[in-house]
């Protein structure tokens, strides 16, 4: 049988980032927390907490936290219908859903769904943010109970709905035109042009590349991990970048950046992926991103 008040204990630790601030949590003594903890891992023969500051699942705690968020879900649930079940001596146990998506989501659309979201719901969101080709790694660890993703397949054990393309647009200042693509934006141009990239995991400005020239180049490159970075970066005419279209329309009509290559627009299809068995749990939360995505992204 499960040991539920060990389990939690487990969660709230990983949650809160600390062994006192889960027994604030909890309404309990950071000793009792700390016991709890270790009698669950000694009987499994498993590490669950890296201790640290602040304290981090391992993957097999990871399992047990998203474990802990379904039984979160299942129980608002059923004191929504049982308020009689509810202890009032006990404390409030919100839910926090993890979710995974990409920068630009978030800079773009994403977040105006988890507003709506939040404010019509008592559950707390974690929000992790990885390239959209790695994303779904996170459901497949079992880190999230949903993410955006690019992946044309599905997660084994998760849905999946198409949500739309996100536009990107190869962009740059005047400039900066002026300066590096004196005879036109040709191959060897690129080739030594400094581009913008967002980390290691950043293919966006290789796949324009390769779309548009058929080759595979490697520019030169600044590194700068953040969406409304790379827009400001390109506006000074630091590098061109591959720029989300909801963010780089004013600039492109007012002048301000202008396409390296007109209408060579490169589509990210983005797809929503809900663990199976919490699925039927995030109809609210998926109507929202379904519905904000519509108005932000392209068939």
């Amino acid at each position: 049988m499960l040991d539920y008040s060990a389990l939690r204990a487990v969660s709230a630790v990983v949650q809160t980032g600390s062994f006192e601030k889960a027994a604030a949590l909890l309404n309990v003594t950071p000793s009792a927390v700390s016991q709890r903890v270790k009698q669950l891992e000694e009987r499994l023969g498993i590490v669950l907490v890296a201790r640290g500051n602040p304290c981090t699942a391992t993957e097999k705690g990871d399992w047990l936290c998203r474990h802990m968020e379904n039984v979160g879900m299942l129980e608002a649930e059923l004191f929504e219908h049982l308020p009689g079940l509810v202890d009032p001596a006990e404390p409030e146990q919100r839910v926090t859903l993890h979710i995974a998506t990409n920068a630009d989501s978030l800079g773009t659309w994403f977040l105006g769904a988890m507003s709506s979201f939040a404010r019509r719901s008592s559950h707390l969101l974690n929000i992790a943010v990885d390239d959209e080709d790695h994303t779904a790694e996170w459901l497949r660890r079992g880190q999230v109970v949903a993410a955006v993703t690019s992946g044309e397949k599905p997660v084994q054990g998760c849905r999946r709905m198409f949500l739309g393309a996100l536009r990107y647009h190869a962009t740059a200042s005047p400039g900066f035109m002026a300066r590096h693509f004196p005879q036109g934006v040709t191959a060897e141009a690129i080739g030594n042009a400094p581009a913008l990239t967002f980390n290691q995991k950043d293919k966006l400005q290789s796949r324009w590349i390769r779309q548009v020239f058929e080759e595979e180049l490697s520019p030169p490159t600044h590194w700068l991990p953040s969406t409304q970075g790379f827009v400001e970066a390109s506006l000074s005419g630091m590098g061109w970048g591959m720029n989300p279209a909801p963010l780089v329309r004013e600039h492109l009509d007012s002048g301000r950046l202008v396409e390296l290559i007109p209408e060579t627009p490169l589509d990210v299809p983005l797809y929503w992926q809900m663990n199976r068995l919490a699925a039927d749990r995030l109809v609210d939360l998926t109507r929202e991103v379904v519905a904000v995505a519509k108005h932000h992204l392209l068939d």
